[in-house]
């Protein structure tokens, strides 16, 4: 998928509408400024908004992922070419958002341990000992949460029995027992508790 191209093509299908950037970003209940990336091809649309985006421009998502209107015989053959490519680029995204995970969650925990350290063996007024080790702590559960809010919503695990794949509630991954990207946690479809591993896609 070319988004330079496909971003020309969302701005020739919003002004055949008679749509405004502004108008657009207004019918999807986003920003101005989303609309205008994916225009300059530095963005693509989420995907809880392509089908949404397509509505408002009269057009198919096959369409808009080949960043032209398609005529019946190109219709299926450049269907099959769109999919592996939304694949490969959610599986990359998924990855870049793991990745994240694990560098929020080691810099949260260096930082609360350097502020103890630091508060411990460096300081020696009471009032910036307790200012360290607050500010410690306070960064490291912000950090510990957004990680836990990407090892949630990244990718999906997939049950050892069933092999249905889903995405777990905060509580399932808040509270269970876990070994890198691997969760004991109960199938939502079987209802068996077993180790699910995490996988980028659900294809």
């Amino acid at each position: 998928m070319d988004l330079r191209i496909i971003g020309k093509f969302i701005a020739t299908c919003r002004k055949n509408k008679g749509l405004t950037q502004i108008g657009l970003a207004q019918k999807l209940n986003i920003s101005e400024k989303t609309v205008s990336k994916w225009e300059c091809g530095k963005g693509f649309p989420d995907t809880s908004l392509i089908m949404p985006l397509c509505e408002e421009l009269a057009i198919t998502a096959n369409e808009l992922l080949s960043g032209k209107l398609l005529a019946d015989n190109e219709y299926k053959m450049l269907a099959e070419k769109n999919l592996i490519e939304i694949k490969n680029m959610q599986e990359k995204n998924t990855k870049h958002l793991l990745t994240l995970e694990y560098v929020v969650g080691y810099m949260a925990s260096l930082i609360f341990i350097l502020s103890i350290f630091t508060a411990s063996y460096f300081v020696t007024s009471l009032t910036w000992r307790i200012v360290l080790i607050v500010f410690g702590f306070i960064n490291f559960i912000v950090g510990i949460l957004f990680a836990l809010k990407i090892e949630k919503e990244a990718g999906f695990y997939i049950c050892a029995h069933c092999k249905h794949k889903y995405i777990p509630t905060y509580k399932q991954v808040l509270f269970s027992m876990h070994y890198g990207r691997t969760r004991y946690m109960k199938c939502p479809k079987c209802g068996k508790h077993s180790w699910n591993k995490k996988v980028v896609n659900n294809f």
